[in-house]
């Protein structure tokens, strides 16, 4: 796998209106073919290998950090950050302006988990725009995914439930756990955050704790800000499910209808299981459903394989080595 110097070679905070400033990176091939990446979570932040999946060469590799995390500011771990500023819309409207700013015509998106959401709905409103999409651990957050996760996987994990639920006041342990979440990170009380920051991660991890072949404890590995901002924000996106209608996505999947599109995802993945993809698979003509067997949804050596497969098959290496072989199958049948 090639891979990419280890600084960008260009990077800002671009303004984006509502006093925020989104931070952005670029390397590779100024003249490659653009790929943006795009972060899941909400709130995780950018991650720092998916560059590596892009041959520098032949790509030129932009990444971001979504309103509130990573090196994006203000930070939601900070009380006083507005979140009404921070929505599905507003994070589709800064993809635009950073291609404006970036003055790219046309782009790959690639991501994963929460990503893929934000991927399709930008994919829905700026089809032109759109060269084609890999996403990985396929989720659309309907409300049933998200209760699914925060409520439903208690069949498979039931202690860890358990003391999920109990991080919430006793009067809203039966009803909405994600909005409870969300009210504790807005509490006034940092110590009241901060536990609440800790249970959210704690249950996150424990939907994953059987993946050996992927990154079981990812969640509670994160400190501090960081793990404050990503909570904060997962509950606001998710007590809402992200502001789409339900089922907004898929009915909508015909929009980019001759936009290629991979989609990649463990059988074994509980966080956001293969129902999702194979749906979306079924209503999106030009996608193609890989299921990884033995792998969840922080994927597994087969899964690097797969990825690193999907995005070959947009690599303008391979684009020109078809054309070659078209122009000379063309001329072995004019001889």
């Amino acid at each position: 796998m090639a891979d990419a110097s280890l600084t960008p070679d260009d990077f800002g905070l671009l303004d984006v209106g509502d006093g925020n400033r989104m931070y952005w990176e670029a390397r590779g091939n100024p003249v490659g073919e653009p790929v943006l990446i795009v972060h899941g979570g909400p709130g995780a932040g950018r991650s720092r290998n998916a560059h590596k999946q892009f041959d520098p060469e032949h790509f030129r590799i932009v990444a971001f950090d979504q309103r509130g995390c990573g090196d994006s500011v203000p930070s939601a771990a900070d009380l006083s950050t507005d979140m009404t500023c921070n929505t599905t819309e507003h994070l589709l409207a800064d993809m635009e302006a950073l291609r404006r700013h970036l003055g790219i015509e046309r782009w790959m998106l690639y991501g994963g988990s929460w990503a893929s959401t934000l991927i399709l709905a930008y994919a829905q409103r700026h089809p032109h725009r759109m060269t084609g999409i890999v996403l990985i651990g396929v989720t659309m957050t309907r409300p049933h995914e998200v209760d699914w996760l925060y409520r439903g996987l208690r069949l498979v994990r039931p202690v860890e439930w358990q003391r999920f639920r109990d991080g919430v006041p006793e009067e809203d342990r039966d009803g909405d756990l994600v909005d409870a979440y969300r009210r504790l990170m807005e509490s006034s009380d940092a110590e009241v955050r901060e536990r609440a920051a800790r249970d959210w991660c704690a249950w996150e991890d424990a939907a994953i704790a059987h993946e050996i072949q992927g990154r079981p404890g990812q969640y509670t590995a994160k400190i501090d800000a960081d793990r404050l901002a990503f909570v904060r924000i997962c509950t606001h996106y998710f007590a809402r499910a992200a502001w789409l209608d339900d089922g907004q996505l898929l009915r909508d999947a015909h929009r980019p209808r001759w936009i290629p599109g991979v989609l990649i995802h463990g059988r074994l993945d509980l966080s956001t299981p293969v129902r999702t993809a194979w749906e979306l698979a079924q209503a999106w003509p030009d996608a193609e459903l890989r299921i990884i067997e033995y792998s969840g949804h922080t994927g597994s050596p087969a899964m690097v394989d797969a990825i690193a497969g999907a995005v070959e098959q947009f690599s303008p290496r391979l684009r020109q080595a078809r054309r070659f072989h078209v122009k000379h199958r063309g001329d072995v049948r004019r001889s």
